[in-house]
């Protein structure tokens, strides 16, 4: 085997086993060849003595062998063992413990994760000493919280939320100086246990089976002033069978996974930050736990927002408190990742740069910026908590994330680890193509040049920084622009076409070629909304001692900065609001959709020669139509979604009008209209038989696809119930079901009243939209069961007592009455057949039982 005493310099240690052959009677017979002068022979019934029990003084364990590297732990390295020496000032103190994969199994990878510097687990524990010369690590939960440790909830709360020992140890010995306490963690660090591995959805997601000991090690243990690092190898059976979420032909075969981990346990402020309490109308990430104190009539639940501890100076707290810019004691800093190609460095660097800006809000200047990883330096690792990076991930994945851990107590950002997918380019290339190829001529091919992708990257780049600082997505923010106002060349360079990057507005679509729109007019930036969202999470308060203290004052800074409608907060999650949805722009849905479907009109005729790619087949081609095809389904989606909507602004008690409210009669008809005109009337822009004869696509897989999506969100359980209970509110001045189901019936069948034959791309609709009907007079499908008599639905459903199966059945029988009497004037074979089968279809719905 092989002992490894320092990093870098290895010593061959031979073992010798000699295997005696002797039976068990010989094996206890005493060897008085053998024994020592003055001692009797060793017989069978001779008791072992036994071990000696309790600390060894501190020479007899650390001794002279010893490695030491001192920091927040104290670690020791004597021969084959590993050895904690926690100080006192440490003991009982919150440690967060942050795992993460630094070298990932081959063949683990599933979709996003597998990926060396992907977080497999975290945990806070604290090491208390205990009785008999022990000290228990404990894991440690915020979910149940009471603010005051002097008053008697406090001390209850904490009597019905004792903190489960994880793991025991017994002390070894002493400090060298008599305090603190030395452990023996040779066997925690390279066991398989709860606080230094795979959580437990982890080893569900990647397969994890059994721990093999025997084929894992502990490669290293570095201590630093804060945290301490511990990098493990440790090998795992692998079950068989597809990871969740994944398709069946991706399940790997069962064998094994050997992968190293990087366990950080990070040492958490003494004094946790004081924490600011959750505002709906401004998009932050939040810790949420249940309070018994701040309600003193009864329990609360409390979401506090996770943000970086950013304060002046000492020296500079007068400045601040004048309004003078001043720098922050500590600054964001992230690292690139030396991995990174070193052609997107410079840009990745910009996209952190640019949150500065922002920040100045706050009242810091140089608060956040990024540099290159330093290098060959010993004392820097990407692995190292104390640091925040881009990770360069060589990953087909087009993706790129911003995660963050926080401190659970307060809130406290403590560092990030941003994920920077290779592949993520690709996904920048196929948005930016069809959404600004029209407008910008270097986006007309299939690669595009450095410094235009480095633009884009430096867009992502600027986004995942923003999650990465507690912000969420804003997906309401691109609303509060007049759609007339993105083709206004000036008015975009000066205000950009949506007021936060973190919306999912990604490049202006609806300029038109004659707008003459630059770069600055197409490409998101760093907002009014962003330097908003900035300042009302990082301004340092220091008059206020609490959260509670700041609330008014938040909330008075939050009603005076909401007149500006720019600065409106739509959260990501709103299932019925229009003016929250990803991907689209402007004040006006279907404003915006007409003008970029006028754009994507102007793609498709250029298509072939925009991806002609010299040696090289037509899938690019394939990929760009399609995306094309996507991008105007999203539109779609974008103008159904005003169907049956409902806004919400959220308010505090000081805030006049209404929180909730209906989107306009009109509105939904112009909708209503939009689809009639840009989807159930075929849209043959899209039917290029050149394309489909060098990609295989075909027109009615297309058309089907974009009117079956259309025809699914009207239809839905949602959409349905949302048209009846504002029809309850507001009677015949809202836009009711009946409305709707008579303006598809209308719009989808416009062929009946004027006899004109009916081609297969209106045949397939019809069918479509009369099976979709046929599906409400069919009984309601059982909640799928859990066992235990759980049962579980999913989405909105339809109660067979809701006027949803009444206008159903009445549309069913105003086209049975439709068809019959326009059954007698078609002559073509193929619409006669489609009109008796329709009606043998209707026919057997209504008379089902």
């Amino acid at each position: 085997m092989v002992q490894q005493i320092r990093p870098g310099k290895w010593i061959p240690v031979v073992v010798l086993a000699l295997m005696g052959s002797l039976g068990a009677d010989a094996q206890q017979r005493p060897n008085p060849a053998n024994a020592k002068p003055g001692t009797a022979p060793a017989t069978a019934a001779t008791p072992t003595p036994p071990k000696p029990s309790g600390p060894k003084p501190y020479k007899d364990v650390i001794t002279s062998k010893a490695v030491s590297d001192e920091g927040l732990l104290t670690v020791h390295k004597v021969e084959d063992k590993y050895y904690f020496e926690i100080p006192d000032k440490v003991l009982g103190r919150d440690i967060l413990v942050v795992n993460r994969l630094s070298k990932a199994a081959a063949g683990m990878r599933n979709f996003f994760f597998g990926y060396a510097g992907d977080k497999i687990g975290d945990n806070v524990i604290r090491f208390e000493k205990g009785p008999n010369n022990k000290v228990f690590l404990r894991l440690i939960s915020f979910d149940e919280m009471a603010g005051d440790s002097t008053a008697s909830m406090y001390k209850a709360v904490a009597n019905s939320n004792i903190q489960p020992i994880a793991q025991s140890f017994d002390i070894a010995a002493f400090g060298a100086d008599s305090t603190g306490v030395v452990l023996d963690v040779t066997s925690f660090l390279n066991s398989d246990n709860e606080i230094l591995n795979f959580e437990g959805s982890a080893k569900r997601t990647f397969r994890i089976g059994n721990y093999q000991a025997d084929k894992s090690y502990i490669s290293s243990v570095k201590s630093f002033p804060i945290n301490t690092e511990i990098k493990t190898v440790k090998t795992y059976g692998r079950s068989a069978g597809a990871t969740p979420g994944a398709p069946p032909a991706m399940a790997p075969p069962s064998g094994s996974y050997t992968v190293e981990i990087n366990s950080s346990m990070m040492l958490l402020p003494e004094k946790p930050m004081q924490p600011r309490y959750y505002d709906e109308r401004v998009g932050f990430f939040t810790r949420r736990y249940v309070d018994f104190e701040k309600n003193p009539q009864g329990v609360e639940s409390v979401s506090m927002v996770t943000r970086w501890r950013l304060e002046p100076k000492e020296e500079d707290v007068e400045k601040y408190k004048r309004g003078e810019l001043v720098e922050p004691k500590k600054p964001i800093i992230f690292y690139i990742d030396p991995a990174t190609p070193k052609k997107w460095v410079p840009y990745l660097i910009q996209g952190v740069n640019d949150w500065q800006a922002a920040f100045e809000k706050a009242g810091f200047k140089n608060a956040i910026f990024a540099k290159e990883a330093p290098v060959n330096d010993p004392e820097w690792s990407l692995e190292d908590a104390r640091y925040s990076a881009i990770v360069y991930k060589p990953s087909d994945v087009p993706n790129a994330s911003g995660p963050h851990e926080h401190d659970p107590r307060s809130g406290e950002i403590l560092e990030s680890h941003i994920n920077w997918y290779h592949n993520v380019m690709q996904l920048l290339r196929n948005w930016y193509f069809v959404q600004a190829s029209p407008n910008d001529p270097r986006a007309r091919a299939p690669q595009f040049d450095d410094k235009l992708m480095g633009e884009l990257i430096r867009f992502v780049s600027s986004h995942e920084v923003g999650h990465t600082l507690g912000l969420r997505h804003n997906f309401g923010s691109s609303s509060s622009t007049p759609v007339e106002k993105l083709r206004d060349k000036k008015w975009l360079e000066e205000n950009g076409h949506t007021p936060s990057i973190m919306d999912y507005a990604r490049f202006n679509y609806v300029a038109q070629p004659e707008d003459n729109v630059g770069e600055k007019g197409l490409f998101p930036r760093i907002g009014d909304y962003d330097k908003w969202a900035i300042e009302w999470g990082y301004k340092w308060y220091p008059q206020a001692k609490s959260a509670e203290e700041e609330k008014p004052i938040l909330n008075a800074l939050t009603i005076e900065r909401l007149k500006d409608k720019r600065l409106w907060f739509g959260r990501e999650t709103n299932p019925d609001d229009p003016r929250s949805q990803n991907e689209d722009l402007g004040d006006n849905s279907m404003k915006a959709s007409t003008y970029g479907i006028k754009n994507l009109q102007r793609i498709i005729p250029n298509l072939q020669a925009w991806t002609k790619e010299p040696n090289e087949n037509y899938e690019t081609l394939s990929t760009l139509y399609n995306e094309v095809v996507t991008q105007f389904n999203r539109y779609v989606g974008h103008v159904s979604k005003n169907i049956g909507g409902v806004m919400e602004t959220p308010k505090t008690v000081e805030q006049a009008g209404a929180v909730y409210e209906i989107v306009s009669r009109e509105q939904q008809k112009e909708a209503m209209d939009f689809l009639n005109k840009q989807v159930f009337t075929t849209p043959t822009w899209l039917l290029d038989q050149q394309i489909f004869a060098k990609t295989g696509n075909t027109g009615t897989a297309v058309v089907n696809r974009l009117q079956d999506a259309a025809l699914g969100r009207l239809l839905s359980a949602g959409t349905i119930n949302k048209l009846l209970n504002a029809e309850a509110t507001m009677g015949t001045k809202t836009y009711t079901l009946n409305d709707m189901m008579t303006d598809l019936r209308r719009s989808i069948f416009t062929e009946l009243p004027t006899r004109k034959p009916i081609d297969i791309y209106r045949r397939n609709l019809q069918k479509n939209m009369v099976e979709r009907l046929l599906t409400f007079l069919k009984p309601a499908t059982a909640p799928a069961s859990l066992g235990g008599g759980i049962t579980i639905s999913f989405g909105p459903t339809i109660s067979r007592n809701s006027d949803a199966l009444s206008y159903a059945r009445g549309t069913l029988r105003s086209l049975q009455t439709e068809i019959r009497t326009a059954l007698p004037s078609y002559t073509d074979t193929a619409t006669r057949y489609h009109l008796q089968d329709l009606l043998d279809r209707i026919n057997d719905g209504l008379t089902a039982k």
